[in-house]
């Protein structure tokens, strides 16, 4: 494993990080030891939030940190993690958002689940127009500063709100953003129109999550719009999504993907991985994988290069769909 640093920071993470939505993982143990067989790969970056639980289920919100804290009991100084405020955690008025009263709440919240002193990086899940930036921005610098965090970064924001988040942070004389979260994949590439220049132009660290759109990159679905009923898109709830998710475009992507993979001796998810991670913005790649088997499927996307040829190809198809589909 070759380790890069996280943004301008000086801390080092894999280029791949486990994240902990066990989306189709319902068992504490077997998350426990995806966990383990991640680390003992040499991923040394676990993504988690307050909200996630086992099996994407809200009503078990924060057993997927409670899982890791059985791993971290041995091996804390192993790992960097992270997780995440402001979603809903209750039906409370004060259960959401990015308020000094939700944050300073729910950090403690969060290390009591996680069973450590410390968050490597505390994520702002998404924006909140309702709470003032200069409050966010203390409250989160204040557990800097308390050793409770040791980064801040913030998810699913667009580029201004970024950019607003940082000049805030500079004007307090606050710890800035080291790295943002976003979806990117050849089928999800709007952060390329703005927030890639943020990125570069302030030396940002960028997660990658759902690098495989949903699955729909991974092989495991027909791109006639067909899934398995125990699958995430098989379920009732989704699989009108799936099937007008396949469109002409679409299947074009999923379809080169394919190609290559077959010809590369890869899988389709390690093509898919491989071309999120060749742009030079993105730093790490989120496996949102819910077994060992595809934790090591993903891995397998590491310690090679699609060609100049490939790479043309996957983005010429995927330069438009990639900025209509809404997975």
């Amino acid at each position: 494993m070759e380790y890069v640093r996280f943004g301008s920071a000086g801390v080092k993470v894999s280029p791949i990080a486990l994240g902990l939505g066990l989306r189709g993982q319902e068992s504490r143990i077997k998350a426990q030891r995806l966990i383990e067989r991640a680390i003992d790969s040499g991923v040394n970056l676990i993504d988690c939030a307050n909200v996630y639980g086992l099996g994407d289920d809200r009503r078990v919100r924060g057993t997927s940190e409670q899982a890791l804290a059985r791993v971290l009991k041995s091996r804390r100084d192993d790992v960097v993690i992270t997780s995440k405020v402001h979603s809903p955690m209750g039906d409370g008025p004060n259960d959401r958002g990015s308020s000094r009263h939700h944050i300073l709440r729910q950090v403690e919240n969060s290390l009591r689940r996680l069973e450590t002193d410390r968050i490597d990086v505390y994520l702002l899940h998404a924006w909140d127009a309702e709470t003032p930036i200069a409050e966010t921005v203390r409250a989160l610098d204040d557990l800097v500063s308390s050793g409770k965090v040791r980064y801040v970064g913030a998810c699913n924001f667009a580029a201004w709100q970024v950019c607003k988040m940082l000049w805030a942070q500079d004007s307090a004389g606050a710890d800035p953003l080291i790295a943002v979260q976003n979806q990117y994949s050849l089928l999800r590439r709007h952060p390329e129109d703005e927030l890639f220049g943020v990125i570069r132009d302030q030396g940002l660290g960028a997660m990658a999550y759902s690098p495989l759109a949903v699955g729909l990159l991974s092989g495991a679905y027909g791109t006639d719009g067909s899934a398995r009923p125990n699958t995430l898109w098989g379920r009732a709830d989704r699989i009108d999504q799936l099937k007008a998710s396949m469109t002409t475009e679409t299947v074009a992507v999923i379809d080169a993907v394919r190609d290559i993979a077959d010809e590369r001796g890869k899988t389709m998810a390690q093509v898919a991985v491989n071309w999120v991670l060749s742009h030079p913005e993105i730093t790490v790649a989120i496996s949102g994988s819910d077994t060992i088997e595809q934790l090591d499927d993903n891995l397998g996307a590491l310690g090679w290069e699609l060609s100049a040829e490939e790479l043309e190809r996957l983005n010429d198809l995927s330069s438009v769909v990639g900025r209509l589909a809404a997975l």
